[in-house]
């Protein structure tokens, strides 16, 4: 099973959804970054279940502890490993589940691959793996904001069928924490808060749309071919639990204009530099960022586990009826937003460090 992600600043998670603990080693971080356990808890506290009634109910602190790499609130360039201890987990509430293949979950794929699976909470192919992600991702925007100013700044875009239509450039930090739905839009917020509501008082749940907008970004991350930066982008947040979709720039909508209203005309800007009038390409020209703002979309399914009684098969092949138990999200969104926001840190920074050593000839 693949658990690592990254070419020079790497990573590798550990842990199940009902294991003893969660979390990720990092490889490559520079020596004498200051990190200290605030600036990864900040981020772990936004993706943490129980944070508020439009989420898990399971009751996790998700307090980060360092267990090496740092040395007197400065990374060593030795590996830095981050663990998070499983405090709140009921496995009891998924004996049922055992021996049953729930529907549109990773248990009778890994069950038929593997053969066996730690079926409490999903094992590994929970949300929970994210921990690890997440806090690697703190670690990764502490060192793209140090180095070259790079932000990353994700938001819930749309849920079911409520969107937002607020500019992504208009979209500021406190306007996305304002409100439990992390949608900066007041009105569409309300809106998406009765309709996760709705849904898990009716035993179902809701997908959507995060948007994520990465800025100051220099020009000359990416490495085409293969490893252009929108297709590093794309593996990075399709590998997230319940990602469906992806877009960069115009995305799908492209699609319905001309090539004459798409292109980004060329400009000098105030400052002197070369810049783009529009940003139909999200900032990515021929695989390789132009300076201007990264913006992607991540579409997320509907939570899989469901109150409603649904139809299954067990591993004997028997048809069965499933009404699943235990504490699970109506709407993923709210909490992808910090895990959106991890893996677009965690990919500019590995091009970033890539990018660093192809001019390393410069001086």
């Amino acid at each position: 099973m693949s658990s690592s992600f990254g070419s020079i600043f790497r990573i590798h998670t550990f842990g199940e959804s009902h294991g003893p603990a969660v979390g990720v080693i990092i490889d490559g971080c520079p020596p004498r970054l200051p990190l200290t356990v605030e600036d990864i808890q900040v981020d772990l506290d936004r993706r943490r279940p129980g944070q508020s009634s439009l989420v898990t109910q399971r009751d996790e602190s998700d307090t980060v502890e360092i267990l090496s790499g740092v040395y007197e609130g400065k990374t060593l360039g030795t590996p830095i490993a981050l663990s998070v201890r499983n405090r709140d987990h009921q496995s009891g509430a998924y004996d049922h589940l055992k021996d049953i293949y729930r529907p549109s979950h990773a248990d009778f794929t890994t069950d038929t691959k593997y053969g066996i699976r730690a079926h409490e909470g999903g094992g590994r192919s929970s949300a929970r793996e994210t921990v690890g992600r997440v806090a690697a991702g703190a670690v990764a925007r502490k060192l793209l904001k140090e180095y070259c100013g790079i932000d990353v700044l994700g938001w819930v875009q749309k849920v079911h069928l409520i969107e937002s239509t607020i500019d992504p450039s208009d979209v500021t930090f406190s306007m996305v924490e304002a409100d439990p739905t992390r949608c900066p839009d007041s009105t569409a917020a309300a809106a998406i808060s009765d309709a996760i509501t709705k849904a898990r008082k009716d035993g179902n749940s809701l997908g959507g749309i995060v948007q994520c907008v990465a800025r100051n970004v220099p020009v000359g991350l990416g490495d085409p071919v293969f490893d252009k930066l929108e297709a590093d982008l794309a593996k990075g947040v399709m590998s997230l639990p319940a990602s469906k979709g992806f877009e960069v720039g115009s995305g799908f909508a492209g699609t319905e204009m001309t090539g004459r209203e798409h292109n980004d005309l060329f400009e000098i800007g105030d400052n002197g530099n070369t810049r783009t009038r529009t940003n139909n390409s999200g900032g990515i020209q021929g695989g390789i960022s132009n300076g201007e703002d990264i913006i992607i979309r991540v579409a997320f399914k509907p939570t899989a586990t469901i109150a409603s009684p649904q139809e299954t098969v067990d591993k004997g092949g028997n048809a069965v009826e499933l009404s699943a138990k235990g504490r699970h999200d109506p709407c993923v969104l709210p909490r992808a937003v910090p895990m959106v926001e991890a893996m677009t840190s965690l990919v500019l920074c590995d091009a970033m460090l890539r990018q660093i050593s192809t001019n390393i000839l410069d001086n």
